[in-house]
């Protein structure tokens, strides 16, 4: 999977949790972690941190509680090519996108079709080679606390517990009462009487929940999701997508979301991109005008039959082509 790892650099492994240990004693400081490309993954050298290495910035401000923004995406002539060797690859070009405030939408294509290259690109994990991309009118260039980004697989720290996985960026960014955000956004996703279990004593579908719980307790104005339920059951899934449009009407959080899956795609967003094959780009813009609040139910309506008929038909239409180049 394409994005940045969380390397610990260094951890203390004496005895019990190391974060209860630093409740308890103030002179120890938090594990440090240092963020580290994935393998394979392109790597832009040279800069201020040295080569090929980012290191997210958050804001200085300490003590003091974010306030709320907006969350308007604009995508700009973005285009972005990997370089390997003698090897040049355009993963994604000349996309052009505007995602409104508050808005669900969701990437939708072939596999390797650049979904999510573009999803990283927007968390600043990828430096667009061309064109620009910004969040509230800031220029997005590296990791940053205005997004946050739920995976997968998910990242949560083996060695915390819930609600130290929750709490732990509240803490890193100086915001009051960490441990009271935690516990706040564990009761979002239904998790209070787990917060002191470890990752490892969580169900897949709680591990998720947790990872949700997390990425939003910063308060980001954005959320980015990387088929964060693709390793689930099916009945699991349903469960979780009906979670997450509740978390997301609640927070209204700007939401890109990266998926296979053409139902789920319809049921959570307000609007679908399909994407091209490589080299990646927008193919159609797809505007779901189902009402809200959703339950799924809603699937079974002609008028979602008809907008699944026309994702289909794009996505096959790629994957056709994706298919047929292979076999010349």
């Amino acid at each position: 999977m394409e994005g940045v790892f969380l390397r610990q650099a260094t951890i203390h492994r004496k005895t019990g949790n190391p974060v209860r240990q630093r409740h308890e004693d103030k002179s120890r400081p938090l594990p440090h972690l240092v963020p580290v490309q994935a393998p394979g993954e392109h790597t832009r050298g040279g800069g201020r941190h040295g080569s090929g290495e980012r290191v997210a910035r958050l804001p200085t401000g300490r003590g003091e509680t974010p306030g709320i923004l907006d969350g308007a995406i604009d995508i700009a002539d973005v285009a972005v090519v990997f370089q390997r060797k003698s090897t040049r690859l355009v993963a994604v070009e000349d996309v052009n996108v505007r995602i409104e405030p508050g808005e669900f939408v969701s990437l939708l294509g072939p596999s390797g079709c650049g979904k999510s290259t573009l999803l990283n690109a927007i968390g600043g994990m990828i430096v667009p080679t061309q064109g620009q991309i910004s969040i509230d009118g800031q220029s997005v260039r590296e990791p940053n606390a205005r997004c946050g980004v739920v995976f997968q697989q998910h990242s949560l720290f083996p060695w915390m517990t819930a609600l130290d996985n929750v709490a732990f960026g509240p803490e890193m960014l100086g915001y009051p009462a960490p441990e009271q955000t935690g516990r706040e956004f564990l009761a979002l996703v239904g998790l209070e009487k787990f917060a002191h279990s470890y990752p490892s004593q969580l169900s897949g579908g709680m591990q998720q929940r947790v990872g949700i719980a997390r990425a939003l307790a910063t308060r980001p104005p954005v959320l980015l999701m990387d088929e964060p339920f693709g390793a689930l059951d099916a009945q699991t899934r349903s469960i979780m997508q009906e979670e997450l449009l509740k978390i997301w009407t609640a927070f209204k959080t700007t939401v890109v979301f990266v998926t296979h899956d053409v139902d789920e795609a319809i049921f959570l967003s307000d609007r679908v991109f399909v994407m091209r094959s490589t080299p990646g780009s927008i193919k159609e813009e797809i505007r779901v005008t189902l009402g809200r609040p959703r339950t799924p139910e809603i699937m079974l309506t002609d008028e979602f039959g008809d907008i699944r008929r026309r994702v289909k038909h794009l996505i096959r239409e790629e994957s056709l082509k994706v298919f047929n180049s292979g076999t010349k």
